[in-house]
């Protein structure tokens, strides 16, 4: 088949093994009937020959465009964790990947036994062969263990919280050096100095590393200069070093439920980068000077010097604000101030305001979950939110004008998040109207960020409040990285980047040498910034597997939580309609689970797709989205991460 017919991109599997080939925003994906898809697994990178219309066999669908894969370019994945299953004299990897749709035979177990969790490595799929097949890497641990289960869902997303040794190597470097190296670079003259200005930090209690700070003076003319101080981290991790390669694979830190495993070795990400009280630390920083109704007449970008005065925790700085004294209270009550004025001015712009609680879960020394609740967003959470987003915005419009925002010896990286797709928005508006909510549209399916506050405004303190907010948010683009700029649209800014958490994100760190770059430091080169669109794609790839990795450690430890009290009885909202049943959502531990069709009740009951209801066919009873239900527990499965309910009268 010619070259030119052929389609190169990701392939997307489903369980039972047919494939979906992505061709357009405005066209059908491409069908990959089982027979077509050569050993493909999801997320490979495929050439694809469109095959034209397809009709299943099996099935009672209409025919489909489709295509065959002719060629698999790279693996999405080649490591795989799982369990040991016996099938046919052979032994399989039954993976925990739910995309996987095919069992792996292990040809070297290492030892590894029935009942154990294992890191296998894909070696191939022979041709002819029923599975593909793999060789242990790791043996994990035995399955249902807590310290197994937390690394494995880890490994399982491609993270590890063992450093290569040349990491180690130069991490042990800066274990015995570092601090002299901190010292003589703080007195060099090219830094700003702040060590004279009154500056804190401000986190969560459990903060391991605080890699942003805040300083405040007002000025003899009157006006007020807010310096957003950020962690340098690229003065310690130079490109090609070893300590970059690992931070470039990695990506991220990860935030499990019981640990975090770093982007950076821990003598940088909780000692010499991060900004601890009482000492000097080197900063890139964002300085703005502000009147008094939080407008900028003027910014500076560059290298500083500060000593941080004081660590507060959100709750101690809250109390400081709440008390009207205490330490720092002056320079505190004028940060809130000025923080609410720069909210105001963001949210008339039409930011949308999701202040979605995330769920805390509280384990004890044994890693079992004693409590889960929702964490509870306070002021001094959104003052800090506030400065960094305003930091990050005009970082974003700084670097664009530098860098004529294009050209390849021009690149930058922004943090985009594209208006969202029509057809979500309508079904959303849809959604809404079954539960008694009206979102705005234009007949093209297009919303604003004014119409969508309204909308998350009207739910506040209901009981559906989280499920509207999630269904929200499900209908939003992904935010991304990439070098080509179109503004963020869920914050309403023209121009956005991240550069306030180079500790745990690289592309924040990418943005620094940029800011250094343009001010006379090191140069970037032409080949560096060659490859800042496929950092851009792993980045935001490894985003969104370590987001999996955490929302799956949470769920694990729910379903952990709520398995001694199998038989109770819960308040819930109904999350899901489908025609196997319904989801719901427990409403004090916002865990999710199901309600099979066959146990929702003595009637016959149909999926009613168009109303998100399931029908009674005798009775005529209904069960809506969005419908408080109150349920009974009958079944936690701690290996598939599940719950079962059935409803109560």
């Amino acid at each position: 088949m010619p070259a030119e017919t052929l389609l190169e991109g990701p392939i997307t599997m489903t369980r039972k093994g047919f494939g979906f080939f992505a061709i357009g925003d405005d066209k059908e994906d491409l069908l990959i009937p089982i027979e077509w898809t050569n050993h493909a697994l999801s997320g490979d990178i495929v050439k694809v020959a469109p095959m034209g219309a397809y009709r299943d066999p099996s099935s009672r669908m209409p025919p489909r465009e489709a295509g065959k894969v002719v060629e698999i370019i790279s693996r999405a994945r080649e490591t795989f964790v799982g369990s040991f299953v016996e099938e046919g004299g052979k032994t399989l990897l039954a993976p925990d990947y739910k995309k996987m749709y095919t069992p792996i035979e292990v040809r070297d177990t290492k030892g590894a036994q029935l009942g154990f969790k294992v890191l296998v490595r894909l070696q191939g799929w022979d041709e002819g062969a029923q599975y593909p097949w793999g060789v242990v890497e790791e043996v994990i641990g035995k399955v249902g263990v807590h310290e197994t289960e937390m690394r494995a869902l880890a490994l399982g997303q491609g993270f590890s919280s063992d450093f290569p040794p040349g990491v180690v190597s130069d991490a042990e470097m800066l274990e015995k050096n570092g601090a002299a190296i901190l010292a003589t670079e703080a007195a060099s003259p090219k830094r700003r100095d702040f060590r004279n200005v009154a500056t804190c930090t401000i986190d969560p209690f459990d903060a391991k590393d605080f890699d942003d700070a805040l300083s405040i003076q007002k000025l003899p003319d009157g006006t007020i200069e807010v310096g957003v101080h950020i962690a340098d981290v690229s003065f310690f991790v130079k490109p090609g070093t070893q300590l970059d390669k690992e931070a470039i694979e990695r990506a991220t830190s990860v935030y499990l439920v019981d640990r975090t495993i770093p982007m950076l070795p821990e003598v940088l990400s909780n000692n010499l980068c991060s900004l601890k009280p009482n000492e000097d630390r080197l900063a890139v920083s964002a300085v703005f000077t502000l009147d008094s109704d939080a407008n900028i007449k003027d910014t500076w970008f560059g290298e500083t010097v500060i000593h941080s005065d004081k660590r507060f925790t959100y709750e101690n700085a809250q109390e400081v604000l709440d008390a009207g004294t205490g330490t720092m209270h002056e320079e505190l009550s004028l940060l809130l101030n000025l923080s609410l004025k720069i909210r105001a001015r963001r949210q008339a712009k039409g930011a949308i305001e999701f202040d979605t609680a995330e769920v805390k879960v509280e384990l004890n020394a044994e890693g079992k979950p004693i409590a889960v609740r929702l964490k509870e967003r306070k002021a001094t959470n959104l003052l800090i939110e506030d400065f960094m987003l305003l930091a990050n915005e005009a970082v974003a419009k700084h670097l664009s004008k530098l860098t004529k925002n294009g050209g390849e010896h021009f690149y930058s990286l922004y943090r985009i998040h594209d208006a969202p797709d029509t057809d979500r928005i309508e079904n959303l508006a849809n959604l809404l109207r079954i539960m008694g909510y009206h979102l705005k549209t234009s007949g093209a399916g297009t919303v604003t960020g004014a119409e969508l506050n309204k909308l998350l405004e009207s739910v506040k303190g209901k009981p559906e409040e989280y499920l509207v907010k999630t269904a929200a948010l499900r209908s939003m683009s992904k935010a991304v990285y990439a070098t080509r700029n179109i503004g963020h649209f869920g914050l309403a800014f023209d121009f956005y980047t991240h550069f306030t958490s180079p500790i745990r994100r690289y592309p924040d760190l990418v943005v620094h040498r940029l800011i250094k770059a343009h001010a006379g430091g090191d140069p970037i080169t032409t080949h560096e910034m060659r490859a800042f669109d496929a950092l851009a794609l792993h980045a935001s790839e490894r985003e969104v597997a370590a987001a999996s990795a955490e929302r799956d450690s949470i769920k694990m430890k729910q379903v952990e939580f709520l398995a001694e009290r199998v038989g109770e009885i819960f308040d819930a909202v109904i999350s899901g309609v489908t025609e196997r049943g319904l989801y719901v959502e427990e409403q004090t531990t916002h865990a999710d689970g199901m309600i099979r069709i066959k146990d929702v009740g003595d009637d016959y009951f149909e999926y009613d797709e168009k109303n998100y209801q399931l029908l009674g066919r005798r009775t005529r009873k209904s069960f809506r989205l969005g419908d408080p239900i109150r349920v009974k527990l009958t079944a936690a499965r701690l290996a598939e991460k599940e719950l079962d309910f059935v409803p109560v009268a």
